[in-house]
């Protein structure tokens, strides 16, 4: 590509870039001035800065070009390459300087280092105002320079920029190293803390977005866990019921009662979770684990010991159970199950067996063990520092095995607290 095409890429992307920041400096203005109206303040932190912002610093050599005008710069067209060298390496970086990845480039540290040797040249050849670019180098230098290396970097610039202008002038040599130390030091703290806001506003929205992913993630997980299990009892219940209806009314009618509870029961479980407020007992679902289990002809035995459990403890122990009775019920074909809950000092273990085909939930299987339901068990019994295991026992049928510490108090209550509040 030639050089004159090159050029002319380079200016269409200035353009598109000033077309942007004006489009986003209009919606900006619009939000700042809504939010007047409101008496809110704004989320929008305004259009990110491009080399737009630094353009007008330019205007500190109108010195030298005045000079060249009027005549009085030596050699006048070494001094009018000079300028227009200067002024478009120091647009070249200053508009590299506003993305990381170009800033860092190979490229633009070697245009830097141009512009300084060139700095150099002018002010040692022409002195006066031709000095003034020292204060640009150190914007420039400033604006590309990040990190621990750009406290040494602007002293030995200052310092640099002092001794050329003692040894050219003998005057306005503290005035050029100070302006130049300024100038460097500045550029870099207002970018880099423009920078750091935008990176932390991102940051933030990142975090929000997450935690809607994992609100959706609950919720499903309890839609799930709820209707998984109600749904089970009522077709199964209903079954029952149309068993029993040519020959005992009256036990039909006792199952269509207990449809009637387990739907009624259902209705304010699924508003608990909606609202964020549902804790489970586990007296409570062993009570349905037994009424589930004896509509399917499916013998229960029920074993409790050791010391009462923390209310948390009960909830995800409760979710457990009924998972794993939903699955016995729907999928094992099994005559017998016995539910066992064992408290220790350190730990609690819970145990589903039955005596079935030894066949867990025939859901898609996407990682872990088990169907969905025993997947995001798996989940919040980990995160509560607990564990769940679930497959064929030894002497045949299904087991599933769930450990808690009993001392995860805070972990728990981390894990059973369904919602954050709603705004």
């Amino acid at each position: 590509m030639a050089w004159w095409q090159q050029v002319k890429c380079q200016v269409g992307a200035w353009q598109r870039a000033r077309a942007q920041w004006r489009e986003e400096m209009t919606r900006f203005k619009e939000q700042q001035r809504a939010a007047r109206r409101s008496g809110k303040v704004p989320e929008h932190p305004g259009p990110p800065p491009t080399g737009f912002a630094l353009l007008p610093w330019l205007l500190m050599g109108l010195g030298s070009f005045s000079n060249l005008l009027q005549g009085k710069t030596p050699n006048p067209w070494i001094g009018g390459l000079g300028l227009l060298a200067f002024n478009s390496l120091y647009i070249y970086v200053t508009f590299r300087s506003f993305r990381r990845e170009a800033r860092e480039s190979v490229s633009t540290r070697v245009a830097l280092l141009l512009m300084g040797l060139l700095t150099t040249g002018l002010a040692l050849g022409y002195g006066g105002n031709w000095l003034m670019f020292f204060p640009l180098l150190g914007l420039a230098t400033g604006a590309v320079l990040r990190g621990p290396w750009l406290g040494r970097a602007g002293i030995l610039l200052a310092g640099f920029a002092g001794a050329v202008s003692w040894y050219r002038d003998g005057s306005d040599a503290i005035t050029i190293a100070y302006g130049t130390f300024l100038s460097t030091m500045i550029t870099a703290a207002i970018l880099s803390l423009s920078e750091a806001v935008r990176e932390l506003r991102a940051a933030r929205e990142e975090l929000a977005r997450r935690a809607v992913e994992k609100e959706r993630l609950r919720f499903s997980r309890d839609l799930h866990d709820l209707l998984g299990h109600t749904l089970s009892v009522i077709v199964v219940k209903s079954e029952a019921a149309r068993r029993l209806a040519a020959r005992d009314m009256d036990a039909a009618l006792a199952q269509v009662s207990d449809i009637e509870s387990v739907g009624r029961q259902a209705l304010t479980e699924i508003r608990e979770a909606v609202t964020g407020y549902r804790e489970g007992s586990l007296a409570t679902e062993l009570t349905r684990a037994r009424s589930a289990l004896a509509a399917a002809s499916i013998e229960t035995v029920v074993r409790q010991s050791g010391t009462p459990l923390a209310p948390q403890t009960e909830t995800l122990l409760g979710w457990v159970v009924r998972e794993a009775v939903t699955n016995v019920v729907r999928h094992s074909d099994a005559r017998h199950c016995e539910i066992t809950v064992d408290s220790g000092a350190e730990r609690v273990r819970l145990t589903v067996t039955d005596d079935g085909s030894g066949a867990v939930a025939a859901e898609p299987r996407s990682g872990g063990i088990g169907g969905t339901g025993l997947k995001g068990l798996t989940e919040r019994l980990a995160a509560a520092g607990g564990s769940l295991r679930a497959g064929p026992a030894p002497r045949g049928g299904f087991t599933v095995t769930a450990e808690l510490p009993t001392e995860a108090v805070e972990l728990l209550t981390s894990m059973v607290a369904t919602a954050p509040t709603a705004s």
